[in-house]
């Protein structure tokens, strides 16, 4: 277990044992994670990063400081940024049809693009039936298309607007519509318009075919099931999440991302006060933004991802704070909860 700092911590701090590397080290010992990372910042752009465990099985190599991640549905920021930034430009309608943009591309039993808004698709209240839950077992390199033909086999969840359920299958049709209308992948979209604007130095989008992390990482597992062996899924080709959940990132990469959005340098504010709109979801869900309360009260915004190997969770406060913490599997729920607690300690502490 290691810990390292960008910006050195004070005297009291380093005179007693972190409080949240003790909670990265229960993450290890106590929930069994084969490795835990964390980076926080504080309103002056200070960040602290942080380890627990071991980030090869097989070799026994420790968890790189502040190492990459798939960072699963974070991307679903991203992507709605990019969205949002169209509709500010006057390109997309929020209250367009989603046939406005991708005309006679959604349709199924009880589904009409005709009959769905760009706005239903961000805060999962269109009913698009979830296309995740019908993947078959292979791992391989997923087209969109072949993704939302997935989805469109299968009933309407609900008629559009009338209730909640979360739905990778609208930002897969998101990322089509932002590739429609500006004639470029959404992949050099999100790199132009957010990676490059606010200058993250970790974070990308995997090109068609590239499995391979990076740069330095932990290697991710996954688990069948509790109690199963565990098996490097690192190189598993992500092309099943896309424009749902195909990034990568840091930690302190998504502190910068959630901390500049929250500021208003990616969006007008009109556009970021849509996004902060929020419908009842367990937790409040927006625009591809989650408010979470804070033990000491106010909110963090973030969103959270989970990906095949990673399970980030974490965000911002309004006032420039900023934690994520990831782990190298993905977890139980009582994990996570647990997760969300390092992450109100250190917004809190």
């Amino acid at each position: 277990m290691t810990m390292g700092a960008l910006a050195p911590p004070a005297a009291s701090a380093a005179a007693r044992p972190d409080t949240l590397q003790k909670g990265l080290n229960a993450l290890v010992d106590t929930d069994g994670v084969p490795a835990a990372l964390a980076a926080v910042t504080d309103r002056y752009d200070h960040t602290r990063t942080y380890t627990a465990g071991v980030g090869d099985l097989a070799t026994g190599a420790k968890v790189p400081r502040d190492g990459q991640v798939r960072i699963g549905s974070n991307t679903k920021t991203f992507t709605a940024v990019v969205v949002l930034q169209l509709v500010g430009e006057g390109k997309i309608g929020l209250d367009a049809p989603v046939d406005t943009y991708v005309p006679g591309l959604v349709r199924g039993d009880g589904i009409d693009g005709r009959h769905i808004t760009v706005r239903q698709l961000l805060p999962h209240t269109s009913g698009l039936p979830n296309y995740s839950k019908y993947l078959s077992d292979d791992i391989r390199y997923y087209e969109p298309r072949e993704l939302l033909d997935l989805a469109l086999h299968h009933k309407a969840d609900f008629a559009p607007g009338t209730n909640w359920a979360y739905s990778n299958t609208n930002y897969l049709v998101a990322g089509l519509i932002v590739q429609k209308v500006t004639g470029r992948p959404i992949a050099e979209e999100i790199e132009r318009r957010v990676i490059s604007r606010i200058g993250l130095r970790d974070t990308y989008f995997p090109a068609p075919g590239e499995v391979t992390i990076r740069e330095r990482h932990p290697r991710g597992y996954y688990q069948d099931s509790a109690g199963a062996p565990l098996v490097d899924a690192t190189d598993w080709d992500p092309s099943w999440a896309w424009a749902a959940g195909q990034m990568v990132s840091t930690d302190s990469d998504l502190n910068r991302f959630f901390t500049a959005l929250l500021a208003g340098r990616l969006l007008p504010k009109a556009q970021l006060d849509q996004m902060r709109t929020t419908v009842p979801a367990g937790a409040r869900y927006g625009l591809g933004l989650v408010s979470t309360p804070l033990s000491c009260g106010g909110v963090y915004w973030g969103h959270g991802g989970s990906m095949t190997g990673y399970e980030t969770r974490g965000g911002a406060t309004e006032d420039g704070r900023a934690a994520n913490v990831a782990v190298t599997t993905q977890p139980s729920q009582a994990t996570k909860a647990r997760m969300d607690g390092v992450v109100d300690t250190a917004l809190c502490r």
